[in-house]
């Protein structure tokens, strides 16, 4: 028999995430990155996984792994997909990254059931004070980018996002704040680091 291959210890907002989707769901991760979320679900809940990611080297890593990623552009790639084809969509620091968040997120709640959307706190004091005591965009370990090679076309704040699902019908389920590995309470959009959140649409 083959020694169990040892995993490394998973990120907490993946472990979040997989906490709120239960055993053998139909799971559609956007911008899964290498895999390290889709692996898991796999892994540890039985989910019937599909991955979405533009980059080449990326998916190369995920089909080492035994998964299955198609190569899409999120803004345009949940068209050819019908009506509550998956139990869950995942959303997971991309939705500051690609072109058109707003539709590619009410595209992913018509595809899927529920979604799962995590994202940066662009306002949280440590980026806050910075641009007051310093006058520059800041580098974070949550934004790890200088201005000129940083992915993010968005730049959202807990609040936005609370306000834009209000805006939109879309219902929240759970939600999760989060600033250094730790869950926060109190003024999240002060204190936050990322947000992970539950949703669908009545």
């Amino acid at each position: 028999m083959r020694p169990r291959e040892i995993k490394p210890p998973s990120r907490v907002d993946n472990q979040i995430i997989a906490s709120l989707i239960p055993p053998g769901s139909r799971v559609l991760d956007l911008g899964c990155g290498e895999g390290d979320l889709l692996d898991l679900l796999v892994r540890e809940k039985n989910v019937s996984a599909s991955g979405v990611e533009i980059d080449e080297e990326a998916i190369y890593k995920c089909v080492e792994k035994g998964l299955s990623v198609s190569r899409l552009d999120i803004d345009s790639g949940l068209d050819d997909y019908p009506d509550g084809f998956f139990d869950f969509v995942i959303f997971n620091q991309v939705l500051e990254q690609i072109l058109y968040p707003r539709r590619a997120l009410l595209q992913g709640l018509r595809v899927g059931r529920k979604a799962v959307v995590g994202f940066p706190n662009f306002c949280h004091f440590s980026i806050r004070r910075k641009i007051m005591f310093k006058g520059r965009v800041p580098v974070t370990p949550v934004l790890p980018y200088s201005w000129y090679d940083s992915p993010n076309l968005h730049f959202l704040s807990i609040k936005d996002f609370l306000e834009f699902c209000r805006a939109e019908n879309i219902q929240i389920e759970k939600k999760f704040f989060l600033a250094d590995g730790r869950r926060i309470r109190f003024l999240p959009n002060l204190r936050a680091q990322k947000a992970i959140l539950l949703l669908n649409r009545p």
